[in-house]
């Protein structure tokens, strides 16, 4: 069959997309994580006391599903909550969280590695700037 789908940037883009996460998800799986919950242990780990509105902005998250988020890493013991002043709560990797954190981002930096292998080393150097200039 002849199928020009794929001489389409945002189908080709979206194919990509849709096979790398669920890839990604397989790998993940063993640590009982998500895609998801691993952009935020690795927010938190970078900015300690990060609030969780401002990990929602950061992730295009909105606040009715960073709740429900937030909770099941509270609930798995990686991150607890710090009072930051009367109102705010700011947010913190537990020992378990940075055990998970530290496993999650090795599996990801492999994984990363080999989805670069799989592009041309031409276009190495080009993709990462390629992509954020469709979404930035």
């Amino acid at each position: 069959m002849r199928d020009p789908l794929p001489g389409f940037p945002g189908y080709s883009l979206r194919r990509a997309a849709y096979a790398t996460a669920a890839e990604l998800a397989t790998r993940l799986a063993p640590l009982e994580l998500r895609q998801s919950d691993l952009s935020v242990l690795i927010l938190i780990g970078e900015n300690p006391g990060v609030t969780a509105s401002a990990i929602g902005r950061q992730l295009d998250i909105q606040r009715a599903n960073m709740v429900p988020l937030l909770k099941r890493l509270e609930d798995a013991g990686r991150i607890g909550r710090e009072p930051i002043d009367g109102k705010s709560q700011g947010l913190a990797l537990t020992p378990v969280g940075r055990r998970t954190l530290a496993k999650g981002l090795a599996l990801v930096e492999a994984f990363e590695a080999e989805l670069l292998q799989r592009i041309p080393a031409e276009h190495r150097a080009h993709l990462l700037p390629a992509l954020e200039a469709l979404w930035r």
